[in-house]
């Protein structure tokens, strides 16, 4: 679409969707901030280098002991469904010696907690995790030294049982946690810093408990930014463009402000109305005409993939052993395959919010976003405010995956707070959530594999466009392996024509498509049982047992593919954690539908701090990814989305969910890793190895809509 101006108005031309452009902004509302280009996540992650933040070492920054007893845990952390709200609440239990009752959490307050980059890559457990026990571990030394001094006893003559210190030679003589601290920072550090426990010590960790926020959020109880109210606060609708190509040429607002109860604040581009009636709010963006002038990209939907091909890119060579020209001369079977992946929205239940309000100069801003130490930089950047005058809260957030490390509506709701000097809630729509959303990218993959006469992999050639390295990992033992990469070049080629970011267990899932069905392929030429193909090929033990638990628990027994029964088999790795599912499909002919009757997954992800909130995660993560196995595709023209909720986009019904069996591998004894976001890897490449084994049709786009698998079944 060439650039041009265009009246937005009731008279204007239809759009690529059919609707009316003036309709499409009616229904849209919102507006212009300061993004009329696609942006990024990274753009609004990024902070000058002296800005920049690390987690502190002092043990104080990550708990408090109250005078009841009563133990704060402090976290940058949020809470969006993951349970970590549970399980760092089971860490620090057991590392201090307390009750688990006695431990409350304080999450996401910029000015309470210590700074965390983003509750995001599955990191609260592993990373944050460790760093939590190990200030945990030198508190409970300093408060058994403070102890020692106060009941005239050595320190190895101690014993800390639930916030007790006792002389073990005399029960009597005794003192607890908070008579110690008295509600007071400690003030004494350990020169050698104390270890951790070992696991055989935990009375919490490791035992499956439901999550200490379920009652709230099931009865309505639980706060999320939404639900929040002051008094004299203003409802905000922001005017947006129609298309991610549009920008603001002129705006009408003299129908806004007839309404009674409605203001039209302005600041150059940036229009909203606001109002103490969210009613009136809603009425009013709509009464607003803009121009828009028009630079869309020349790619859609329906030329995606033969976009992405004719691009120019940055180039990385992230993997290389042996020889690849070497390899493919050992090889008696050669396989070059393409597979496609669209972009996907992350559709969570509550939209992007934030309440806004100032108070002097102190800025208050409680923000639905997985970043609140990222949202309080940019608020400091971009509004120009001193950062220990801005504090960001999060409460309870409805839902990330990825997308909510954006915060846009916290900037615009800071910023009309200002302007307006009242509370303000920007509040997004279900449209305005998938125009602004950070869509998982789309990519496209190129493999070039072979086998040996004896079924071993010798030549495993990789090319991954878009979606980066996460998952792009060979995993199975190929003398000749090569692994590069393709990133966009704005400069020369630009490909994205709005913003991108992560999606759970980001872009993994397209790797892990790629790569075992391509292992699959190569089994069935083979001759060889999916799940023997790949024992045969691995040396990773822990891929190996995960594999051999999947198979267990599902029952598995071995047969060459195709062979009717519908069966797939695909693993990989995520945040530290290994990963293998086997499924079972039923797919129907005559129309293309395809149903999963069952799924087993298999889980190694080191010690598993709660087995009940891991296994929520698991099967969450396996109905999830349903979603990109069957429905989830992103339609647009240039920056205008067709997708702009859910009677369009399909995310996965209650109907979809099969028959969900999980193992977590004991691993007591090693370092816990990530649980929020593997099991959704490997499910679409499972469900694709299935359709083959049961009709001998093989998919190389997700999702496999009925139209897909119908197409397959003809070239059979």
């Amino acid at each position: 679409m060439k650039k041009s101006d265009r009246k937005i108005n009731k008279t204007s031309a239809e759009g690529s969707s059919g609707m009316k452009r003036r309709s499409f902004v009616k229904i849209l509302g919102g507006g212009i901030f300061i993004f009329f280009q696609p942006w990024n996540a990274l753009d609004l992650l990024a902070l000058p280098a002296e800005q920049a933040r690390s987690l502190t070492k002092d043990y104080n920054a990550f708990l408090q002991i109250a005078e009841d007893g009563t133990v704060s845990c402090f976290t940058g952390k949020i809470e969006m469904g993951q349970g970590v709200i549970t399980s760092l609440a089971q860490m620090m239990a057991d590392e201090l010696d307390v009750p688990l009752e006695k431990v409350k959490m304080i999450m996401g307050d910029t000015d309470l907690c210590p700074y965390d980059m983003g509750t995001w890559g599955s990191l609260s457990t592993r990373s944050f995790g460790p760093n939590m026990r190990a200030a945990a571990a030198e508190a409970r030394a300093v408060l058994t030294e403070m102890a020692s001094a106060r009941l005239g006893v050595p320190v190895a003559q101690l014993e800390v049982k639930e916030g007790v210190v006792t002389d073990t030679k005399n029960p009597q003589n005794s003192v607890t946690y908070a008579q110690l601290a008295k509600g007071k920072r400690l003030e004494k550090y350990m020169e050698v810093k104390p270890p951790v426990k070992d696991f055989t010590k935990f009375t919490y960790v490791g035992k499956p408990l439901k999550h200490s926020d379920a009652y709230d959020k099931v009865t309505g109880k639980a706060k999320y930014a939404g639900d929040l109210k002051l008094p004299g606060m203003l409802f905000a609708r922001i005017l947006r463009p129609p298309s991610h190509g549009g920008k603001l040429v002129s705006a009408d607002v003299s129908g806004a402000e007839k309404i009674e109860g409605v203001r039209v604040v302005r600041d150059g581009d940036f229009i909203a109305v606001v109002s103490e009636n969210h009613d009136l709010a809603d009425l009013a963006i709509v009464q607003i005409n803009a121009d828009y002038s028009f630079d869309e990209m020349k790619v859609s939907d329906k030329t995606l993939f033969d976009y992405i091909n004719k691009g120019k890119y940055k180039t990385n060579v992230s993997r290389t052993a042996g020889d690849i020209e070497a390899g493919r001369a050992q090889c008696e079977r050669v396989f070059e395959h393409e597979y496609h992946d669209p972009y996907l929205a992350h559709t969570p239940i509550e939209t992007h919010t934030a309440l806004a309000r100032f108070e002097g100069d102190k800025l208050t801003v409680w923000a639905s976003t997985q970043s609140p130490f990222g949202l309080q930089d940019a608020i400091t950047r971009d509004l120009g405010i001193p950062r220990e005058n801005v504090r960001v809260i999060t409460p309870f957030v409805g839902g990330g995956f990825g997308g909510k490390g954006a915060y846009l509506q916290g900037i615009e709701a800071a910023k009309l707070a200002r302007m307006t000097g009242k509370p303000v809630m920007v509040t997004w729509t279900r449209d305005e959530e998938f125009f602004f959303d950070m869509f998982h990218s789309a990519a496209v993959v190129k493999v070039n594999s072979g086998t040996d006469k004896n079924g071993m992999i010798t030549l495993w050639d990789y090319h991954v466009y878009l979606a980066g390295t996460r998952g792009a990992d060979v995993i199975y033992d190929v003398p000749n392996t090569k692994v590069t990469s393709y990133s966009e070049d704005k400069s020369v080629y630009p490909v994205h024509p709005f913003g991108t970011g992560p999606w759970r267990a980001p872009n993994n899932n397209t790797n892990t498509f790629a790569r075992e069905t391509q292992i699959d392929i190569m089994a069935s030429s083979a001759g060889i049982d999916p799940l023997e193909f790949r024992l045969r090929n691995l040396k990773d033990e822990k891929m190996i047992a995960c594999l051999k638990s999947a198979a267990e628990k599902f029952g598995y027994v071995a047969g060459k593919t195709p062979s009717e029964r519908g069966i797939g088999i695909a693993c990989g790795s995520d945040a530290g954690t290994w990963v293998a599912e086997i499924v079972e499909v039923k797919v129907d002919r005559s129309t293309g539908k395809v149903s999963v009757i069952r799924v087993a997954c298999s889980q190694d992800m080191g010690l598993c701090v709660n087995p009940q909130g891991a296994l929520i995660q698991m099967e969450g993560c396996i109905t999830m990814a349903l979603g990109y196995t069957f429905s989830e595709e992103l339609k647009f023209e240039g920056g205008n989305i067709s997708d702009r909720n859910f009677s369009t986009y399909n995310i996965p019904r209650f109907s979809w969910v099969p028959k969900i069996d999980c193992v977590i591998l004991d691993r007591k004894d090693q370092a816990p890793q990530g649980g929020g976001e593997p099991a959704i890897i490997a499910i679409g490449a499972a469900v694709g190895n299935a359709i083959f084994d049961a009709t001998g049709a093989r998919l190389f786009a997700v999702p496999f809509t009925p139209e897909r698998v119908l197409a397959a079944l003809t070239k059979t």
